[in-house]
């Protein structure tokens, strides 16, 4: 990101009302996750405890900002069958909520009608529009995150994410296919 850009921290940590998350890939691989979920994968155990190590980090932002008013949401459009990602995805998901976020899934053969952004993003208090960029592995792609507030812009992606929230179904009731 360019250097006058915010961090992904500083943009949360000076939310007020709203921080909204897309997620559109059925496969991650970005490094901070990588040991948990290899260990996932052999022993089908995830760390969902909120003040560990790996979590402690995201609970402390998350629960900071909900705790000023913020209202964090989350909707991911996901596969079925569902990937092995997705699933250490849905099975650490208790930790987003326990930390005040709301979390939706999405069928993706349910979304095929919507007008969708081509990168998974974050939208802050619906000014901001952080897009994350992965490579075709799920890693981190160069440049990582970009940063846009044209409003038309704002609007587009503000719009496809309430209509994914509008059809997806609340975490507690998403059964993992």
């Amino acid at each position: 990101m360019p250097q006058n850009v915010p961090s992904f921290d500083e943009l949360m940590e000076s939310a007020q009302h709203s921080a909204v998350h897309l997620e559109m890939r059925d496969q991650y691989a970005v490094g901070d996750e990588a040991d948990d979920f290899d260990t996932w994968l052999r022993t089908g155990k995830r760390d969902v405890a909120p003040t560990s190590e790996y979590w402690a980090p995201w609970v402390d932002m998350l629960s900071r900002a909900v705790a000023r008013g913020v209202v964090a949401r989350r909707a991911r459009i996901v596969s079925e069958p569902v990937t092995d990602y997705i699933r250490y995805e849905h099975a650490g998901t208790v930790v987003n909520i326990a930390a005040g976020e709301l979390v939706r899934w999405l069928p993706r053969q349910q979304a095929v009608d919507l007008m969708l952004p081509g990168a998974d993003l974050w939208i802050f208090d619906g000014t901001q529009v952080l897009f994350n960029h992965f490579t075709g592995d799920g890693n981190w792609a160069t440049p990582d995150m970009e940063l846009r507030t044209e409003p038309s812009i704002v609007k587009q992606c503000s719009d496809a994410f309430e209509a994914v929230w509008d059809r997806a179904i609340p975490h507690d009731t998403y059964e993992i296919h």
